[in-house]
């Protein structure tokens, strides 16, 4: 089986790859194995026991979460596979958001990551407070001309035509 959105191979551990971990976590979710070649072939660990005890309580420290790592076996060498659900919030690693998209993982900055968060939030930018931002700003023929329209469509009772826009 070859690497894709949701699986991803590595010959050894490297606190790198913690970072892989949290673009799946904010993606749809993968498995890592530690051991295994790009073709996922089973290459082995050395140290796949102190992995085993290691590689959890990096990954909390790093990003707060809590994934599944196991100690795997084939034909006498031993592998770790790491098993991360999707989360419904943004997962950031060390204060970086990474993203899984094809067979990559991506860091998400500036638009990109605000349109992530607001998208895990279930925010759309148009529900977004304006600082600053005051009744004084808004044009009242605007708002004139949507309670006509609104009225028209009966969203709104036309007694309400006739009430201030404050």
């Amino acid at each position: 089986m070859s690497e894709n959105q949701n699986i991803e191979w590595k010959r050894k551990w490297d606190n790198e790859y913690l970072g892989w971990i949290c673009g799946f976590a904010n993606a749809q979710g993968g498995k890592l194995y530690i051991g295994c070649d790009d073709n996922g072939n089973v290459v082995g660990l050395q140290n796949a026991r102190k992995l085993l005890e290691d590689i959890p309580n990096k990954i909390r420290d790093a990003m707060g979460i809590v994934v599944e790592v196991n100690l795997l076996e084939k034909d006498g060498e031993k592998y770790i596979e790491i098993v991360v659900p999707p989360y419904p919030i943004g997962i950031s690693c060390k204060g970086v958001y990474h993203y899984r998209s094809g067979s990559t993982k991506q860091i998400l900055s500036g638009p990109a990551l605000e349109t992530f968060l607001m998208r895990k939030r279930g925010v759309t930018w148009d529900n977004m407070p304006y600082p600053a931002f005051t009744i004084k700003d808004v044009d009242d023929g605007v708002v004139d001309y949507f309670r006509k329209l609104a009225a028209k469509k009966g969203r709104i009772d036309e007694g309400l035509l006739e009430e201030s826009i404050e």
